[in-house]
């Protein structure tokens, strides 16, 4: 009993560790956000100031504009296609399907340097060159895998019997499709979607390799702030993207009840 005890004290205290390990540069870094000294010295002092005067930065704001636009389109678009992807492969039988499906694989397991240099020279091969039409077709060759990974994960648990039970009562393609198969299979769309937009917005190698002066994202430009001089309108932006961006997950899981029903 003692020792069960013990373990579980230990157990709850690495989980308590991990999260502290995670989760406390982020509290630090939101708290200098608001801290009236650029260089984070102590004792605290409350202000806005560099909240302020984020809105002024041009560059911060622009790189930030670009990175939301491209990850909204690159998720709109691996979504879709990569949903309508998973159903191919779920629902035929074609010459060269499990080569496709292998194929799936290789660009999320190959380093992102590697690919950004062969997305850097493809596209001067073939006349795109870089800028930020290239860098949205790079984060939608990134992220498509992603999604159609985790929609076809999703669909190995739906029920064949269903569409055949649809069909049966007189319904068409489009209306099993729409009315039984989406549904089932949307927290999967949702997730994966999720997934292409985090891979995009937080794309830093594929973005810099592709990037232009004056076209840049967001992680592109905190690295050219940082070579130049950090400064704590850094934090007051990542601040503000992460309390953005935890609270669509929470509204998501919410919604969707990813967490499943109680």
């Amino acid at each position: 009993m003692a020792t069960t005890r013990i373990l579980e004290w230990l157990g709850r205290l690495y989980i308590w560790l991990l999260l502290a390990f995670l989760y406390l540069p982020i509290v630090i870094m939101a708290l200098m956000s608001f801290n009236v000294s650029p260089f984070y010295q102590l004792p605290f002092e409350w202000t806005t100031e560099w909240y302020a005067s984020l809105w002024q930065n041009d560059q911060l704001i622009s790189a930030t504009s670009n990175s939301i636009e491209i990850a909204v389109i690159t998720t709109i678009l691996c979504t879709a296609l990569g949903t309508a992807a998973s159903l191919a492969f779920y629902r035929y039988e074609f010459r060269g399907k499990k080569f496709l499906q292998a194929l799936l694989f290789p660009p999320i397991a190959i380093p992102w340097l590697i690919t950004g240099t062969a997305m850097l020279i493809f596209f001067f091969g073939v006349g795109i060159g870089r800028g930020l039409f290239a860098i949205l077709l790079g984060h939608v060759a990134l992220a498509l895998p992603y999604v159609i990974v985790v929609v076809s994960a999703r669909l190995q648990t739906f029920a064949p019997e269903l569409e055949e039970a649809a069909r049966s009562l007189g319904a068409n393609q489009w209306q099993v499709t729409r009315r039984v198969t989406l549904p089932w299979i949307m927290p999967g769309v949702i997730a994966g979607g999720l997934f292409a937009f985090a891979v995009s917005f937080d794309q830093f190698v594929v973005s810099y390799f592709l990037s232009t002066p004056g076209q840049t994202t967001l992680p592109v430009e905190i690295y050219a702030a940082i070579r130049k001089g950090f400064t704590p309108e850094i934090n007051a932006v990542s601040t503000i993207i992460i309390v953005v961006s935890m609270a669509l997950m929470l509204l998501t899981a919410r919604f969707f009840k990813f967490g499943g029903e109680k």
